[in-house]
């Protein structure tokens, strides 16, 4: 009997690697006890991890896999952070758009203390930091403004400050870890607050409307830039302002 054998699945042969669908980049068979978790661009087949769509490949310690490419268009993954824009207030959920092919809920009581008494009053056109709690295929992605321990953390209403959108790729940079030096050089030199959806919408807030409009042009104009050539932008951006 004839034994077909297995195309090497290590970890290490596909990371930072370009892969496009189809791609079998991991075997599940070979971790022994061993959580994997699975971002964007992934999809599992029993013991096999496959590409859903072209990019490069990522890791970040401990476990977490996805698949990074450029794109406008978001397809929503649990766990994963984004802007949402709410676009009209039900009983039970808010309706939100995160750029996905479907329009994501967010019910009522997906609060810290949520209850009856104390719902969130949001308006069409609020802007909030959320979390993808659900996100199956053929289904409106649900969300989450608290943590996975029930805190509110970071999540809620954005208020003031100024939205832009960007590729999902350019949001991924911007999170990164350790910081971009994008951000680590303009957090040396001015005081602002920011907030970064994996959707692809960043946002932008300062005392200064002079600062968020430095910020925001360096975000948009650093995608295509190395690290050493953000740096020299920022520096160039910085000496205009002085």
């Amino acid at each position: 009997m004839l034994m077909e054998a297995k195309p090497s699945t290590s970890p290490a042969t596909f990371v930072d690697k370009i892969v496009v669908p189809g791609d079998v980049v991991l075997d599940l068979s070979t971790f022994t006890n061993e959580t994997i978790k699975l971002g964007g661009g992934l999809r599992q087949d029993r013991d096999a991890i496959s590409v859903m769509k072209a990019g490069k490949l990522k890791f970040s310690k401990p476990n977490k896999y996805w698949v990074e490419s450029s794109q406008r268009r978001y397809v929503p993954c649990m766990e994963e952070t984004v802007l949402g824009i709410v676009v009209d207030c039900k009983a039970d959920n808010f309706l939100v758009d995160i750029k996905g092919p479907a329009i994501a809920f967010l019910p009522v009581l997906a609060f810290e203390g949520g209850t009856r008494r104390n719902i969130p009053k949001f308006e069409v056109g609020a802007l909030v930091y959320v979390r993808v709690v659900k996100a199956n295929p053929g289904m409106n992605p649900e969300l989450s403004c608290t943590d996975a321990y029930g805190k509110a953390g970071e999540f809620g209403l954005l208020k003031d400050g100024y939205m832009f959108e960007t590729s999902t790729g350019l949001s991924r940079m911007l999170l990164s870890s350790p910081t971009c030096p994008l951000l680590e050089e303009l957090g040396k030199q001015l005081s602002f607050e920011i907030a970064v959806g994996l959707n692809g919408r960043v946002w932008v807030n300062a005392d200064s409307p002079s600062t968020v409009v430095v910020v925001s042009n360096a975000i948009m104009n650093s995608e295509s830039l190395s690290g050493v050539q953000q740096k020299i932008m920022v520096e160039k951006l910085l000496q205009r302002i002085k």
